[in-house]
């Protein structure tokens, strides 16, 4: 009942809707408002447990002790993003992180490649999420972006006028943020929102892709989720980017003739593939360190397939 009070007496004291950087989150009151009572259920079960190994618990709890918290409220103000919806969505990141361990461990007995990441994707706190943050997932630019090969590609894929999850206004915040080092609990996070994110697709988008990885993020979950969407809206068209990184780390494009251009985009994948394997097999100087994880990759994939390259 503390936790509740404190809460009702910050809200209280702002001056015009505003609060002081210090104030602590709403706790009880803002998981209710964001994700109703099941939250609050777990909320209070989290806290009469025994503590656990990390620190993600601590700051489910404790959310403004977390040292990004400031710089979190910053940038989702500069976003545009209400203050009521900043706390909430601050404590459905930190209490989604908090769950992830549990739902990792569960996914992990489960043998299908499939299902066992979409039971890794059920937290309900990163669902929440999306639907509170939904809003600040579109895009500004007439497309939208999807890429796979490292976050060089997703700035290539920027500065060429497109929009990825990277650079919408909540993707933007949570790119700049660690919040926590233990990627296996961020990865679920980032594929919820990468959902919600290729959910609102409505405009041709572009894909941009260095290594032909099928288990990718792109190729497993985004990929067929856009085909799903085109079968109700053919606005939603694929353009396909084979890349290459060059020894000073540029990015250009591959096109049929296998010369590296500025712009070569494919209608279907197959080419687009095709011309990347071409090239990393013909054209790819093994002594550029650059562009060997894709060459690699290429050639693990044949080996696969009874064709090794080395």
């Amino acid at each position: 009942m503390r936790e509740v009070k404190e809460a009702g007496g910050a809200r209280a004291g702002r001056e015009g809707g505003r609060r002081a950087e210090a104030a602590p989150l709403h706790g009880i009151a803002a998981l209710q408002r964001a994700a109703g009572n099941a939250a609050v259920t777990r909320w209070i079960q989290r806290a009469a447990e025994p503590p656990e190994a990390g620190r993600e618990r601590e700051y489910a709890m404790a959310p403004t002790a977390h040292a990004e918290w400031s710089d979190f409220c910053s940038m989702m103000r500069e976003a545009g993003v209400a203050d009521d919806v900043v706390d909430d969505a601050w404590q459905l990141v930190l209490g989604g992180l908090a769950e992830q361990g549990q739902v990792n461990a569960e996914a992990a007995q489960i043998q299908d490649v499939q299902e066992r990441r979409g039971h890794a994707m059920s937290n309900t706190w990163f669902s929440d999420l999306v639907k509170l943050v939904g809003n600040h997932l579109e895009i500004d630019t007439p497309t939208l972006a999807l890429w796979s090969g490292g976050e060089a590609v997703s700035r290539y894929a920027a500065v060429r006028g497109h929009t990825p999850l990277e650079e919408t206004r909540f993707g933007r915040v949570l790119d700049r943020l660690v919040i926590t080092p233990d990627w296996d609990l961020k990865l679920p996070m980032w594929r919820v929102v990468s959902q919600a994110f290729v959910s609102r697709a409505t405009v041709p988008v572009h894909v941009f892709m260095r290594a032909y990885e099928p288990e990718s993020v792109l190729l497993l979950q985004e990929v067929p989720q856009l085909r799903a969407i085109q079968t109700m809206n053919p606005n939603v068209t694929l353009h396909w980017h084979p890349l290459y990184t060059q020894p000073d780390g540029t990015l250009r494009e591959v096109n049929s003739d296998l010369q590296l251009v500025d712009d070569a985009a494919y209608t279907s994948r197959d080419h687009c593939v095709a011309a990347l394997y071409q090239y990393l097999l013909r054209v790819h100087d093994r002594g550029n360190a650059q562009g060997e994880h894709a060459y690699r990759a290429m050639s693990a994939m044949l080996g696969a397939n009874g064709n090794p390259q080395d």
